[in-house]
């Protein structure tokens, strides 16, 4: 998926930052080949996806976001991140594990 960089204002800003995960982050766990999905039980207005994934420090995050066009260039708008709970973590590293093999 090509995109141009990020749409941040200060109320998806803060909402992301609510959990303690930083802008820095989020960010970076994008620029690490995510592994992105439909995210079907939340918003019916716009398409919303779900990443998830590690920062280059190795903290596991869940995101939720959308996609959004601005002078012909797609740009992810991040709407809620957090860090992922034990089990998600051990469900994702498993999937990792056996999609690599």
């Amino acid at each position: 998926m090509r995109v141009s960089g990020f749409d941040w204002d200060d109320g998806n800003r803060l909402k992301c930052q609510k959990h303690g995960v930083s802008v820095a982050e989020i960010e970076s766990m994008f620029r690490n080949n995510p592994r992105v999905a439909p995210d079907l039980k939340h918003s019916s207005a716009e398409d919303r996806l779900i990443a998830v994934g590690r920062t280059p420090a190795g903290r596991s995050l869940f995101v939720a976001f959308t996609l959004r066009t601005m002078n012909k260039r797609r740009f992810i708008r991040p709407v809620s991140a957090r860090y992922m709970h034990a089990k998600e973590v051990t469900a994702y590293e498993k999937d990792s594990s056996t999609s690599q093999e």
